[in-house]
């Protein structure tokens, strides 16, 4: 008989092989384990766009967008702080919150602002240059210039602000216009300069990154051309921050004291008229100014509309039109003769219509602005020219005495308008600055401690050493910046702002 017939009757070969479920479970648990890594490292990714690696991996997979340009009426919602408000702010956070609160920041600009949690700050206020210098690729922006500077109403607050451009020549020419001393004032009214990076420096100083979302254009004023910023095309979040590394920013900071020192020096003694005075570090040739684009004019201009009732008279073409001269004897004119009902018609002629098209108007290009004008975003206080004013006609502002100057030491200028009257003696005046004491007739011992460096404008007479300037509330000087030194002495650095 064939075997092969009655095969199933064979009970071994009939039976089935056994189910490993033990490998089952483990490849189950192995796929689960994966596919809640994934999930959980996407949240990782998505939710951290600062981290490098994250940054690099959304740039592949073309889930991120560039930083983009907003325009000033559709910036997001903010806040703006002045100096003292953004120390106390960020000094009064922990580690741990200040660490939060700059990955918020950053996270915030990569993300044009879409998911933000509150307000956006903006910075305002007054501050000077310290230093500049051109970015490379090794900083977290590859093309464009940044410059660290010091409050003015806050020394312990840093600022380094970045401009980036589209390449290397603008970022050079505007590297070379931020000198050390230019002043930098961020105005509600024109200026969004965001923070994007907070951290405390070993002092317990403050250091912030801003970058302004308007990325405008800008000249200079005694040269010639335009540029304009650009947002950046890439981040090398890999660089980190700051920009302004520990030994760079103290390079800096060496220099900038040296500056400072030069101008107003850290003793207490009265300069000798007739000796020459410590000499000053020249002014900057250029001051960096805002140029606001130019906006187009309607097609055509609308007619003047006229009078309801009068009806128009259009000459006739062989009539001589009389041309008015001018003659050493009087003309005769005709006498006036009186509107009739008749004359009262609707505006119906078409003449006249024709005769007020105007031709088509012409768009002028937009010029470097002036640093008199108030659109102006960078301006240089030394050597440089601002705007003044005829006695009794300065901007409304808060005025002080000597006296009134402790409050000032103390709280700083708050973001407002401060002037100073008195009566002062002239040290020393040189190039485009004078340096003041207050004369002995003024009560209070603040007086007697007392340094007033006044900034002048260019092309300003300077006053004679050793005459007396009496400054009241109709010819006062703008303070601009008060610090008290170690041994008491309180250096007050004003501008003239009162034409002579």
């Amino acid at each position: 008989m064939e075997p092969d017939l009655f095969r199933f009757d064979d009970r071994r070969g009939f039976e089935r092989k056994r189910t490993n479920f033990f490998a089952w479970t483990v490849a189950i648990l192995l796929l689960i384990g994966l596919a809640l890594a994934a999930w959980l490292g996407s949240f990782y990714v998505i939710g951290q766009p600062e981290r490098p690696e994250s940054y690099r991996l959304l740039q592949k997979l073309n889930k991120i967008e560039a930083p983009k340009r907003f325009a000033l009426t559709a910036a997001p919602a903010g806040e703006f702080l002045n100096p003292k408000k953004l120390y106390q702010r960020y000094q009064a956070m922990g580690p741990a919150e200040l660490t939060r609160k700059d990955a918020e920041l950053t996270r915030n600009f990569i993300r044009n602002f879409e998911q933000v949690h509150g307000l956006v700050t903006y910075v305002v206020g007054r501050f000077n240059i310290m230093g500049a210098r051109e970015l490379t690729q090794d900083d977290v922006f590859t093309s464009g210039a940044v410059a660290l500077a010091r409050a003015v109403d806050q020394p312990e607050l840093l600022m380094e602000h970045v401009f980036t451009t589209a390449n290397q020549h603008d970022a050079k020419l505007l590297q070379e216009r931020l000198v050390m001393g230019m002043d930098v004032n961020f105005e509600r009214s024109h200026d969004l300069s965001a923070v994007i990076h907070v951290e405390r420096l070993p002092d317990g100083r403050i250091q912030v990154t801003v970058v302004p979302l308007l990325y405008g254009s800008y000249a200079v004023t005694r040269g010639t051309g335009t540029f304009s910023l650009e947002p950046p095309a890439d981040l090398n979040l890999a660089a980190g921050w700051p920009i302004f590394k520990t030994d760079n920013r103290r390079t800096v900071e060496n220099r900038y004291d040296g500056y400072r020192s030069r101008l107003a020096p850290a003793t207490s003694a009265l300069p000798i008229v007739g000796l020459p005075p410590a000499k000053t570090a020249p002014p900057p040739e250029d001051a960096l100014v805002r140029v606001a684009p130019a906006l187009p004019l309607d097609d055509e201009p609308s007619a003047v509309p006229l009078r309801p009732g009068r009806k128009p008279v259009a000459p006739k073409p062989t009539e001589p039109v009389a041309v008015a001269r001018a003659a050493g004897t009087p003309l005769k004119a005709p006498r006036a003769q009186p509107v009739t009902a008749s004359d009262l018609q609707p505006n119906d002629s078409p003449a006249l219509a024709m005769a007020s098209a105007s031709p088509e108007p012409s768009v002028m290009r937009a010029l470097p602005v002036t640093a008199a004008s108030p659109a102006v975003a960078l301006s240089s206080t030394t050597g440089a020219t601002w705007k003044t004013f005829a006695p009794g006609t300065a901007p409304v502002g808060r005025t002080l005495d000597t006296a009134g100057l402790r409050g000032v030491a103390s709280n700083g200028l708050r973001g407002e308008r401060v002037y100073l009257k008195g009566q002062f003696v002239v040290n020393f005046a040189d190039a485009n600055r004078a340096v003041l004491r207050p004369t002995s007739g003024q009560s209070g011992g603040l007086a007697r401690n007392l340094r007033v460096i006044v900034d002048y404008p260019a092309g300003a007479p300077l006053p004679e050493p050793g005459s007396t300037l009496d400054r009241d509330d109709a010819q006062p000087y703008e303070i601009t910046e008060v610090r008290r030194q170690s041994d008491g002495q309180l250096n007050v650095f004003v501008r003239e702002i009162i034409k002579p």
